[in-house]
């Protein structure tokens, strides 16, 4: 689980994010969205350390493991396939090359027997013997034959080195997986593969794609970010896009009501106006035919009078 605390973030006079309280919890996956600029990109970086937020936090529960999928297909032009993939449990593959590099020692010392068992059992526990089978299946499913897997990354296409990098983000079952745009340059089967191995993850996903598609055939819930505020919604995007539809037509009828409503009591306002006018107008007149008749009597006695 990922918990977001009261997390701010302004660039200039541009306001990210404002106060975003916010959990993701595991077996979910959650579909990023937002308009263009909107910034979940930015958001992702802000979960996995590489932003920091101006206000509030970011946390995990004690030992939980993150990746991410990496942008920069350049990183690991040097290293080889398979220890790229396994490059994404940083842990296990310090253990791996400290243990290799103290069994290579010709001068093996005492020390260097107990520092070695130490790191044995570390190894096991992270699930060590396994991590060349492991990252060799995710290699294959996303079509990265055998023979490339002991290549350097520099040997590789692009579209091949994008492979690597998503089996990279995916090994060692993090407890929260980050990916932004993990479909892009992926063949179709890659992608069938990928929809697979999401829908049976039992950790957190958190996930930002342009392929609506993809998030039907993945999101447990809708994250939506806009005006600075992220909302959660259970169900995929056409879920999703439907309930902020009949929000909207809700929203907008609504208002046509209210307008409708202003619009009668404006009618009744100016009408009852209209009547006060004429009924003082008639009281007025009334006034003068009652006292004119006095007025001209007056009048006639003070003629007499004369």
């Amino acid at each position: 689980m990922i918990t977001v605390s009261n997390v701010s973030l302004r660039y200039g006079d541009r306001k990210l994010f404002e106060d975003v309280n916010i959990k993701f919890t595991p077996g979910n996956c959650y579909g990023l969205i937002g308009a263009n600029g909107a910034g979940k990109s930015t958001f992702l970086k802000i979960l996995s350390g590489e932003i920091e937020a101006q206000t509030g936090n970011v946390s995990m529960g004690p030992d939980e493991r993150l990746a991410v999928l990496k942008q920069d297909h350049f990183e690991y032009e040097e290293h080889e396939v398979l220890n790229t993939v396994i490059m994404g449990h940083s842990r296990l593959y310090k253990v791996m090359q400290e243990k290799d590099a103290i069994y290579m020692k010709a001068d093996f010392t005492d020390e260097d027997g107990m520092r070695a068992a130490e790191l044995e059992g570390e190894f096991a526990e992270l699930n060590g013997w396994e991590a060349e089978s492991e990252a060799a299946i995710l290699l294959k499913g996303l079509g990265i034959t055998e023979e490339l897997h002991t290549k350097k990354m520099a040997d590789l296409t692009g579209s091949e080195k994008v492979k690597v990098l998503l089996a990279q983000a995916l090994f060692g079952k993090p407890d929260v997986l980050l990916l932004d745009e993990p479909t892009n340059h992926l063949d179709l089967a890659a992608i069938q593969w990928l929809e697979d191995f999401l829908i049976n993850f039992e950790n957190t996903v958190i996930v930002v794609s342009h392929d609506r598609h993809f998030l039907n055939k993945v999101c447990t819930h809708i994250a939506d970010l806009d005006f600075s505020k992220i909302q959660i919604y259970v169900g995929n995007y056409d879920f999703w896009y439907e309930s902020s539809q009949l929000a909207t037509k809700m929203a907008q009828d609504q208002n046509r009501k209210k307008k409708k409503r202003l619009k009668n009591y404006k009618h009744l306002f100016n009408d009852s106006v209209q009547m006060l006018q004429n009924q003082s107008k008639q009281l007025l007149v009334k006034s003068y035919l009652i006292k004119f008749p006095l007025m001209i009597l007056n009048l006639h006695r003070e003629n007499i009078l004369m």
